[in-house]
């Protein structure tokens, strides 16, 4: 009988290893960075699995106090599924984020939020030049946004993008491609919910309409680069984006828009963005400016003594970045930041000089990267910042 039982459990142990046993065998046709891939045998379907992981070290110098304080953090853990479904031409894009910095609360109280969920969206090619996407992905805001914050030139974005970007939302974009002689000019509109994403339930304002023009007048980058952090793919000829884009929030009830506290009132929000990307044979340079306004005074609530305790975050922001990448796949970068609060909110201007080294190992999927910034608060030096990430993926 011990001799049967044995037996038994051998067999099982053997057909439940033998295929991953297989598995570990099988090899992948694409190369590192580009995830695994699977198409089904008839070309109805395909998905490509990718993940990324960024771990984060931070030191922060208070000038005002003399303190030092630090730490490490895991900045982002994303698992993204992307490919056609169908037909080629209906694709999708499937983004969960892992990390406190992407699951932390971000609804109110009675919102059901699903915090794990970045991008869920569904795309169209219905015609060429044309596309259509329904579900929640960034909105056609500011460049620095709409560049993966995997193919980053520094640690992480600037404060711009903190203080005024659109971010993601959940609606639908139609976009339209189409080329004047060399050049490519690019439409892109849209209508949201207006207050982030992952918002479920307890929707607090209106519709959010955003614009996006872009034009390339040498014509596409290599490998996307237009949105890509770093000349990456040294454009043997110069390549230059130009964008605008305009952002009108009816009704807004978060303190910037789609992100940030919400707020018992609301206001509608109007954001003007204007950007280019530039690059040529390692060299990249890439310039933002954000003007953000509301209906009336953005202000919200004032204690007893006059100070604002709640208001929108609204006022003007430039950001200006360039780097060099060597022959090495090392590159040096700068960045100049500042932001401008309107004065009604009593906010401090920022400003922000950051200086950048980064080594690429294999492009953006495998890269280590530090950066040291210092930041100026109204006329006084307040912080100096070191930071060293690396990020690896598939």
């Amino acid at each position: 009988m011990m001799s049967l039982r044995l037996r038994n459990v051998t067999l099982l142990l053997t057909f439940a290893f033998v295929p991953f046993a297989g598995f570990a065998q099988v090899s992948v046709p694409d190369k590192y960075g580009k995830g695994i891939r699977f198409v089904a045998a008839d070309s109805s379907f395909s998905t490509r699995i990718s993940a990324r992981l960024q771990t984060l070290y931070t030191g922060a110098y208070d000038l005002d106090s003399d303190d030092y304080s630090d730490g490490i953090s895991i900045r982002r853990l994303r698992l993204k599924f992307e490919g056609f479904a169908f037909d080629p031409k209906l694709e999708y894009k499937i983004q969960l984020g892992f990390a406190n910095s992407d699951t932390e609360g971000i609804g109110p109280a009675n919102s059901n939020t699903s915090n794990i969920v970045l991008d869920a969206v569904a795309k169209w090619n219905f015609a060429p030049g044309f596309s259509l996407s329904v579900g929640q992905t960034k909105l056609p805001g500011n460049r620095e946004q709409l560049v993966s914050s995997q193919k980053l030139q520094f640690v992480d974005r600037s404060l711009l993008n903190s203080r005024y970007t659109t971010d993601r939302d959940i609606g639908i974009q139609l976009q339209h491609e189409s080329a004047i002689g060399e050049a490519l000019l690019i439409k892109t509109i849209s209508v949201s919910m207006g207050e982030g994403r992952n918002i479920t339930t307890g929707n607090q304002g209106g519709y959010d309409y955003t614009g996006r023009l872009e034009l390339l007048p040498f014509g596409e980058f290599q490998g996307g680069g237009d949105y890509v952090g770093s000349d990456i793919s040294r454009e043997p000829s110069p390549k230059l984006s130009l964008g605008v884009a305009y952002d009108y929030n009816t009704d807004a009830s978060r303190e910037r828009g789609q992100r940030g506290t919400f707020f018992a009132q609301s206001r509608d929000l109007k954001t003007l963005f204007a950007d280019a990307m530039f690059k040529y044979r390692g060299f990249s340079a890439m310039a933002e400016y954000a003007d953000k306004q509301s209906s009336g005074s953005p202000v919200v609530t004032t204690d007893l003594t006059g100070n604002v305790t709640q208001s929108f975050f609204t006022g003007t922001g430039f950001n200006v970045q360039a780097g060099y990448l060597f022959n090495n796949n090392v590159e040096l970068a700068a960045r100049y930041t500042t932001i401008r609060p309107e004065a009604v909110t009593q906010r401090d201007k920022n400003t922000q000089y950051t200086l950048g080294l980064s080594k690429y190992i294999a492009g953006h999927t495998l890269k280590v990267q530090t950066d040291v910034s210092l930041l100026k608060e109204a006329e006084d030096l307040s912080e100096m910042m070191y930071r060293v990430q690396l990020e690896i993926g598939f």
